[in-house]
Parts: structure tokens; C-alpha cells; sequence
């Protein structure tokens, strides 16, 4: 049985904005009986901790950074995908893109608290800490919102394509989404819930990678993409 390593990299940075930055890697932390690769991963700041979505072991795993080592195994999951940690309630969501459920965990016991149905190929997760809500993508083209107080699914844009990664505008009320199969960049409103612009990107390969796949190639973390 292969076990799974996570890859802790240090940021150095030489001084101010115009240096170039170094990556160093410090050290590896083995997760013995971990099978296939990773998707995305979450950080607990405060706790120190790392959520790791084990999409090809249907399983979430948590480790101790502090410590370097692996705490909690917690199986029962289903090609786990995107992972979001939210500190003011101590609870983890976890997209599954074979089942399509959104589960929300208890962030001290990893127990089930409740399941968000009906995301069919649930992928990345991002939270607006303004508003109090998860985006999730997922499907064929959409991006979720949903309500953690909830765990109510409100709405959804519709997208081009499946989103990959995407990220939400700081200081603003964008939502810049990667649709590689529509070779473009969404821009949606997250107060307006629409798409208001699209940036075609003809010239770029950009690949999803199969959910199923378990070769060496794919059996690498994609939390950068």
C-alpha cells in the first residue's frame, strides 16, 4: 500500500514586494495508507492545523503542523474535493464531487453535523466572510451559494463551463473564476449573481484534471491551480 506525503513548503522573502521570493522545502510529513493523489488543501491559522481533501482515498485528512504529523483520518467521504475551514464556527465543509453533497463538519470532533444535496462534481470552495457565504463550483457550469448558518443552498450563476479555481475580489465584488473547457476567465458579481464579463484565453492549454484518474502523472496536489 503507497502512503501519501504532504510537501511543507517556506516563503522566504528578501525584502519588500520587488524581491524575488525562494521556495524551500523544510520537511515531509508521511500519511501512511493514504492511496491517490490530493485535490485542495485549508489551513486552521490559529490551531495550526492543515485539511487535506484526499480525493483518491474518499477521505479527509488533518494534520498538526506544529506537531508534523497526521491527527485524524476521516473516512466517508467521496472524492473529496474542495475544502473550506471556518474559525468563527470551528467547522470544515467538504465539496464531494462523486456523491454531490457539501458536508459540514464539527472543526473538534470531525463529526457529520449536516449534507448540502444536489452539487452534482462538487469542486473548490471559497468563503465571503462579509456576507457569510460559501461559493462553491460545481456541475456542468454554476457556482453555488450557500448559506453555513444554514446549510441552505441559496442560488447559483450559471457558467460557460465547470469552474475550477476561483477567487474573490478583496476589496470589491468580483469573482475571478478559471473555465478551462470554455478556455476563458468568468467575472461574476456576488451581489448581482450574474456574469458580467468574460476573458477569452485562446492561446492557453488549460486542462481539467479527471476525477477518476490514479496514475503517478495525476497524483499531485492541484490546491495551486
Amino acid at each position: 500500500m503507497r502512503s501519501a506525503t504532504v510537501l511543507l513548503l517556506a516563503l522566504w522573502m528578501c525584502s519588500g514586494f520587488a524581491q524575488e521570493a525562494s521556495l524551500k522545502l523544510t520537511h515531509t510529513i508521511p500519511l501512511n495508507g493514504v492511496q491517490g493523489r490530493f485535490d485542495h488543501f485549508a489551513i486552521d491559522a490559529k490551531g495550526q492545523r492543515l485539511f487535506v481533501a484526499a480525493l483518491g482515498n474518499n477521505s479527509l485528512e488533518v494534520i498538526d503542523l506544529a506537531a508534523g504529523k497526521r491527527i485524524q483520518n476521516v473516512p466517508g467521504m467521496s472524492k473529496p474535493t474542495g475544502v473550506l475551514y471556518l474559525p468563527d464556527l470551528n467547522q470544515i465543509l467538504v465539496a464531494n464531487g462523486d456523491d454531490g453533497t457539501l458536508k459540514i463538519l464539527d472543526g473538534a470532533e470531525f463529526k457529520v453535523l449536516k449534507n448540502v444535496t444536489s452539487l452534482d462534481d462538487a469542486d473548490n470552495l471559497r468563503f465571503d466572510s462579509k456576507a457569510k457565504l460559501a461559493w462553491l463550483g460545481y456541475g456542468d457550469g454554476a457556482l453555488g451559494v450557500v448559506d453555513t448558518a444554514t446549510a441552505k443552498h441559496k442560488t447559483k450563476v450559471k457558467l460557460a463551463r465547470h469552474p475550477e479555481s476561483f477567487q474573490l475580489e478583496q476589496n470589491g465584488s468580483r469573482i475571478f473564476v478559471n473555465v478551462p473547457d470554455a478556455k476563458q476567465v468568468a467575472v461574476v458579481d456576488r451581489e448581482k449573481r450574474a456574469v458580467i464579463a468574460t476573458w477569452k484565453l485562446s492561446d492557453l492549454r488549460l486542462e481539467r484534471i479527471p476525477r477518476d484518474t490514479n496514475t503517478e502523472e495525476r497524483d499531485q496536489p492541484d490546491s495551486m491551480k
